[in-house]
């Protein structure tokens, strides 16, 4: 359920905005899919911004990752205070999604078959239904599918799938092609990308930040905003106080090239190891591995086999598709693997980082949400249990 305090799709017309006149100048440091959509919302609101990335843009995480908007079939037993915030984002993304397509002329292939996560056996499927009820108990949309079912809608699957948990609302989008529609939309709204820019500093004045540094040179801003996913804590001049949690969580995937014509899967499709997400140009991920190995982004043999091990038990068929591409990312994780969003112990600078495995999914709560708090100097009521002081407290209360 979606509640009233929940962000609307943004409008820079929105009663109580600055006039573009007075709008603040906004550095973004960080040009993933936060980064660009938080500069494509402002830029189209009126301000100047810059957004600054250490290599190309939108190949990091953003590039590596799998495009899942599944907010309810990947909620699970600890993570309730997150639920508010994925439902509201995956509310958004079909409006989202629209906008970027008109505004950048360039598809993102929003697909809605719906998410299963599919039981292979009868343990399987204890685990499985234990997850539908908890689901089910929190009013998200869930339904239990019987093995017959499930391969009716699955064909290719293993014959002895036991069940599934399905929802028909997760669904999927190709995020290198939101990436790629966000950069040209950022562009086209007027904000100035630079890029292979090595280490982006945060310049402060009189404690206060006042832009970024590259080298000798300063390039001064009202607003800087932080968005350098994991390389977020690792920033040249952040203080101690305003240096997010956030650590490197090493993903593997592969990619499978199916016949797009005839493909062996339709829905996105999570097994007892791996996931499975079909593209409509006939490409299959698989993913993906989560590992605390730092910066470290080769891919390794354990890695690779144990995807394609779990895909094949769910999968038969993908014995005979060749390999097309293997990867590693790095997801943004923070303390407790929640996103860190909103104002920092340092005026004028604002997170927008820590998203973990949900990136793609928060993009749009996370770029109306920043947005808003620039232009209006108010932060939404969902973002406020995600504000960096938030570990400050929690240090205080233990």
């Amino acid at each position: 359920m979606i509640h009233a305090s929940e962000p609307r799709p943004f409008s820079v017309s929105e009663p109580g905005l600055r006039p573009s006149a007075c709008r603040p100048s906004v550095a973004v440091i960080g040009a993933g899919c936060i980064g660009l959509a938080i500069a494509w919302r402002l830029a189209a609101a009126g301000c100047r911004v810059d957004v600054f990335d250490r290599g190309e843009a939108g190949r990091g995480a953003t590039h590596a990752a799998g495009g899942m908007l599944a907010a309810c079939v990947e909620t699970e037993p600890g993570e309730e205070g997150l639920l508010p915030l994925t439902r509201a984002s995956q509310a958004l993304w079909p409006d989202f999604a629209r906008d970027l397509e008109a505004a950048s002329g360039l598809p993102v292939d929003l697909r809605g078959e719906g998410t299963m996560v599919i039981a292979l056996n009868a343990d399987d499927a204890a685990k499985v239904r234990f997850l539908h009820g908890f689901q089910r108990d929190l009013g998200l949309p869930v339904e239990w599918l019987g093995g017959a079912e499930v391969r009716r809608r699955e064909p290719y699957l293993q014959p002895g799938v036991a069940g599934a948990l399905f929802c028909a609302g997760d669904h999927q989008v190709d995020n290198r092609k939101v990436a790629t529609a966000l950069r040209r939309a950022a562009a086209a709204a007027g904000a100035r990308l630079h890029e292979h820019c090595g280490d982006v500093a945060l310049a402060l004045e009189r404690d206060r930040a006042a832009g970024v540094r590259l080298g000798e040179a300063l390039h001064r801003a009202d607003r800087v905003v932080l968005a350098a996913g994991a390389w977020s804590a690792g920033v040249p001049g952040l203080p101690a106080t305003a240096r997010p949690p956030v650590r490197p969580v090493k993903g593997q995937m592969v990619c499978l090239r199916m016949d797009a014509r005839l493909p062996l899967l339709r829905h996105v499709v999570w097994t007892p190891g791996t996931y499975l997400i079909p593209r409509l140009d006939g490409r299959l991920l698989i993913g993906a591995t989560t590992e605390e190995r730092g910066f470290d982004d080769r891919l390794t043999a354990g890695g690779q086999f144990a995807l394609l091990e779990g895909a094949w038990r769910a999968l038969p068929g993908i014995a005979e598709l060749p390999i097309e591409e293997s990867w590693a990312g790095f997801r943004p994780g923070s303390r407790d693997d929640a996103p860190i969003l909103g104002e920092t112990a340092v005026p004028g600078l604002i997170h927008a980082t820590g998203h973990h495995r949900n990136g793609i999914l928060l993009t749009p709560v996370t770029a109306d949400g920043i947005a808003r708090l620039v232009l209006t100097g108010e932060t939404d009521p969902l973002l406020r249990p995600f504000v960096a002081d938030r570990f400050t407290r929690m240090g205080a209360a233990a």
